[in-house]
Protein backbone atom coordinates (compact mmCIF):
# COMPACT_ATOMS: atom_id res chain seq x y z
CA UNK A 1 0.00 0.00 0.00
CA UNK A 2 1.57 3.31 -0.75
CA UNK A 3 1.90 6.09 1.60
CA UNK A 4 -1.58 8.57 2.22
CA UNK A 5 -1.16 11.86 0.64
CA UNK A 6 -3.04 13.53 2.56
CA UNK A 7 -1.36 12.88 6.32
CA UNK A 8 1.82 14.65 7.00
CA UNK A 9 4.75 12.93 8.49
CA UNK A 10 3.45 13.71 11.98
CA UNK A 11 -0.11 11.45 11.11
CA UNK A 12 -1.81 15.14 10.87
CA UNK A 13 -4.29 15.59 8.23
CA UNK A 14 -2.96 18.37 5.35
CA UNK A 15 -4.14 19.31 1.80
CA UNK A 16 -1.82 17.93 -0.77
CA UNK A 17 -0.05 21.05 -2.21
CA UNK A 18 -0.76 20.82 -6.09
CA UNK A 19 1.39 23.99 -7.22
CA UNK A 20 4.36 21.97 -8.97
CA UNK A 21 1.68 19.62 -10.73
CA UNK A 22 0.95 20.44 -14.35
CA UNK A 23 -2.45 21.22 -15.70
CA UNK A 24 -3.90 18.35 -17.99
CA UNK A 25 -7.14 17.05 -18.68
CA UNK A 26 -8.78 15.04 -16.05
CA UNK A 27 -12.42 13.20 -16.46
CA UNK A 28 -14.02 10.95 -13.69
CA UNK A 29 -16.92 8.69 -14.52
CA UNK A 30 -18.90 7.80 -11.40
CA UNK A 31 -22.16 5.36 -11.20
CA UNK A 32 -24.92 3.84 -8.58
CA UNK A 33 -28.19 3.15 -8.29
CA UNK A 34 -31.65 3.36 -6.30
CA UNK A 35 -33.39 -0.03 -6.16
CA UNK A 36 -37.30 0.66 -5.56
CA UNK A 37 -40.62 -1.38 -6.44
CA UNK A 38 -41.76 -1.56 -10.09
CA UNK A 39 -44.75 0.54 -8.80
CA UNK A 40 -42.07 3.52 -7.67
CA UNK A 41 -40.34 3.13 -10.63
CA UNK A 42 -43.57 3.48 -13.17
CA UNK A 43 -44.58 6.66 -10.91
CA UNK A 44 -41.58 7.93 -11.24
CA UNK A 45 -40.91 7.42 -14.64
CA UNK A 46 -44.14 9.01 -15.84
CA UNK A 47 -43.51 11.94 -13.33
CA UNK A 48 -46.13 11.30 -11.35
CA UNK A 49 -44.54 11.75 -7.99
CA UNK A 50 -46.28 14.67 -6.21
CA UNK A 51 -43.27 16.24 -5.65
CA UNK A 52 -42.82 16.41 -9.39
CA UNK A 53 -40.04 15.60 -11.26
CA UNK A 54 -37.72 13.66 -9.60
CA UNK A 55 -35.13 12.68 -12.38
CA UNK A 56 -35.00 16.41 -13.77
CA UNK A 57 -34.63 17.50 -10.40
CA UNK A 58 -32.22 14.85 -9.08
CA UNK A 59 -30.27 15.60 -12.87
CA UNK A 60 -29.89 19.12 -11.47
CA UNK A 61 -28.55 18.12 -7.77
CA UNK A 62 -26.06 16.34 -9.28
CA UNK A 63 -24.72 18.71 -11.21
CA UNK A 64 -24.82 21.21 -8.09
CA UNK A 65 -23.49 19.31 -5.73
CA UNK A 66 -20.54 18.15 -7.91
CA UNK A 67 -19.52 22.10 -8.10
CA UNK A 68 -19.94 22.12 -4.26
CA UNK A 69 -18.10 19.05 -3.77
CA UNK A 70 -15.46 21.21 -1.37
CA UNK A 71 -17.40 22.64 0.72
CA UNK A 72 -18.54 18.69 1.67
CA UNK A 73 -15.40 16.94 1.54
CA UNK A 74 -12.52 18.32 3.79
CA UNK A 75 -9.20 18.65 2.01
CA UNK A 76 -10.97 18.48 -1.23
CA UNK A 77 -9.33 21.12 -3.72
CA UNK A 78 -11.98 23.72 -5.05
CA UNK A 79 -11.64 23.67 -8.46
CA UNK A 80 -12.90 24.68 -11.67
CA UNK A 81 -14.89 21.98 -13.67
CA UNK A 82 -15.23 22.49 -17.10
CA UNK A 83 -17.88 20.13 -17.48
CA UNK A 84 -20.37 17.82 -15.09
CA UNK A 85 -23.26 15.37 -16.76
CA UNK A 86 -25.29 13.56 -14.89
CA UNK A 87 -27.35 10.80 -16.72
CA UNK A 88 -30.34 9.39 -15.06
CA UNK A 89 -32.09 5.66 -16.79
CA UNK A 90 -34.90 3.80 -15.40
CA UNK A 91 -34.26 -0.28 -15.24
CA UNK A 92 -36.88 -2.13 -15.13
CA UNK A 93 -34.65 -5.37 -13.93
CA UNK A 94 -33.44 -3.63 -10.47
CA UNK A 95 -36.18 -2.22 -10.91
CA UNK A 96 -34.93 1.24 -10.13
CA UNK A 97 -32.89 3.84 -11.83
CA UNK A 98 -28.87 3.90 -12.78
CA UNK A 99 -27.10 7.27 -12.71
CA UNK A 100 -23.89 8.26 -14.19
CA UNK A 101 -22.35 10.81 -14.29
CA UNK A 102 -19.26 12.73 -15.44
CA UNK A 103 -16.75 15.27 -14.29
CA UNK A 104 -14.37 17.31 -16.25
CA UNK A 105 -11.40 19.67 -15.75
CA UNK A 106 -8.48 21.30 -17.08
CA UNK A 107 -6.00 21.56 -13.83
CA UNK A 108 -3.51 19.94 -11.75
CA UNK A 109 -6.24 17.66 -9.73
CA UNK A 110 -8.35 14.79 -10.45
CA UNK A 111 -12.24 14.90 -10.83
CA UNK A 112 -13.04 11.63 -8.95
CA UNK A 113 -14.70 13.15 -5.55
CA UNK A 114 -16.52 15.40 -8.05
CA UNK A 115 -18.13 12.48 -9.74
CA UNK A 116 -18.91 10.66 -7.12
CA UNK A 117 -20.56 13.40 -4.57
CA UNK A 118 -22.79 14.34 -7.72
CA UNK A 119 -23.70 10.43 -8.38
CA UNK A 120 -24.42 9.97 -4.47
CA UNK A 121 -26.29 13.58 -4.15
CA UNK A 122 -28.38 12.31 -7.71
CA UNK A 123 -29.37 9.42 -5.80
CA UNK A 124 -30.49 10.94 -2.49
CA UNK A 125 -32.07 13.22 -4.42
CA UNK A 126 -34.36 10.74 -5.88
CA UNK A 127 -35.11 8.78 -3.02
CA UNK A 128 -36.10 12.32 -1.15
CA UNK A 129 -38.45 12.94 -3.83
CA UNK A 130 -40.07 9.29 -4.01
CA UNK A 131 -39.69 8.48 -0.23
CA UNK A 132 -43.32 9.14 0.20
CA UNK A 133 -44.44 6.31 -1.83
CA UNK A 134 -41.55 3.92 -1.09
CA UNK A 135 -39.54 3.77 1.93
CA UNK A 136 -37.85 0.43 1.27
CA UNK A 137 -35.64 2.62 -1.96
CA UNK A 138 -31.85 1.66 -1.53
CA UNK A 139 -28.66 3.57 -2.64
CA UNK A 140 -26.12 1.15 -4.22
CA UNK A 141 -23.14 0.76 -5.97
CA UNK A 142 -22.11 4.10 -5.99
CA UNK A 143 -18.46 3.97 -7.45
CA UNK A 144 -16.15 5.14 -9.57
CA UNK A 145 -15.95 3.21 -12.74
CA UNK A 146 -13.54 4.99 -14.86
CA UNK A 147 -10.30 8.34 -14.75
CA UNK A 148 -8.26 9.76 -17.48
CA UNK A 149 -5.72 12.54 -17.23
CA UNK A 150 -3.16 13.11 -14.41
CA UNK A 151 0.19 11.62 -14.09
CA UNK A 152 -1.27 7.87 -12.78
CA UNK A 153 -3.06 7.97 -16.20
CA UNK A 154 -6.08 6.40 -17.26
CA UNK A 155 -8.03 3.66 -14.89
CA UNK A 156 -11.15 1.98 -15.65
CA UNK A 157 -13.26 -0.60 -12.75
CA UNK A 158 -13.59 -3.77 -13.35
CA UNK A 159 -17.17 -5.27 -14.20
CA UNK A 160 -19.11 -6.49 -11.86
Amino acid sequence: MTSLTHIDAAGQARMVDVTEKPDSERVAVAEGAVVMRAETLAALSAGNLKKGDALGVARVAGIMAAKRTPDLIPLCHPIALTGVTVEIEPDAALPGVRVRAEARVKGATGVEMEALTAVSVACLTIYDMAKAVDRDMRIEGVRLIEKRGGKSGPWRAQPR
